[in-house]
């Protein structure tokens, strides 16, 4: 936990960037009747009977100190596809960086063998030498930064029935694109200070 906190106190650094990811799934539910639409003093109403169309994933990546979001939909939520995404958070970078240091929980997809499983050994490697993985401890997700963002997006886009990926891909594109315009950055204020008075209980005792 104190590492994480560590982290989210350094100064921004250009050249060594602080972002933090996380996924979460995202139910398809298509209607079988058409939702009443909501008035002046009304509100929308839907019909109690739905369809499952299955389950997509949410990738979401934030760089806290430059108020930027990048999120990515696909269809499952494996190793492979972690890895990709990672990938892509590198490549957005591209060579302005010297190190990324990535925040996120330790999911059993995150894991440095997924490179090697995904890509060609040397790509594999240039991968990893390019991140500093900083994992937050079990439990504690609510240290994640990206996990904020995500419920964020989940209460201002995707708070309804979507019963297809094209929407969803589309509304979060349009979300990214005008919450990055805003650049709204996000001003961490829980500290080690912080932790050692409110959570002692989290701490080993001798």
């Amino acid at each position: 936990m104190e590492q994480v906190l560590d982290v989210y106190k350094r100064p921004y650094n250009p050249r060594n960037p602080v972002i933090c990811m996380d996924e979460s799934p995202k139910q398809l539910i298509l209607d079988t009747k058409k939702p009443i639409e909501g008035g002046k003093g009304k509100i929308q109403k839907y019909d109690y009977e739905y369809i499952r169309k299955g389950v997509v994933n949410i990738f979401m990546s934030n760089e806290p100190l430059m108020g930027q979001r990048y999120v990515k939909i696909t269809e499952r939520k494996t190793k492979h596809d972690w890895a990709k995404f990672i990938k892509e958070i590198s490549d957005l970078y591209s060579n302005k960086v010297d190190k990324i240091t990535l925040v996120m929980d330790n999911y059993g997809t995150h894991t440095r063998g997924a490179f090697y499983e995904t890509f060609e050994p040397d790509l594999a490697k240039s991968l990893l030498d390019r991140f500093e993985f900083v994992f937050t401890p079990k439990h504690g997700s609510w240290l994640n930064i990206a996990e904020i963002e995500l419920n964020v997006l989940q209460s201002q886009c995707l708070n309804r029935r979507i019963g297809d990926i094209e929407t969803i891909i589309e509304e979060t594109k349009a979300w990214q694109k005008h919450k990055n315009i805003k650049g709204k950055k996000v001003d961490w204020q829980f500290t080690v200070g912080d932790a050692r008075v409110k959570l002692k209980k989290l701490y080993p005792s001798l």
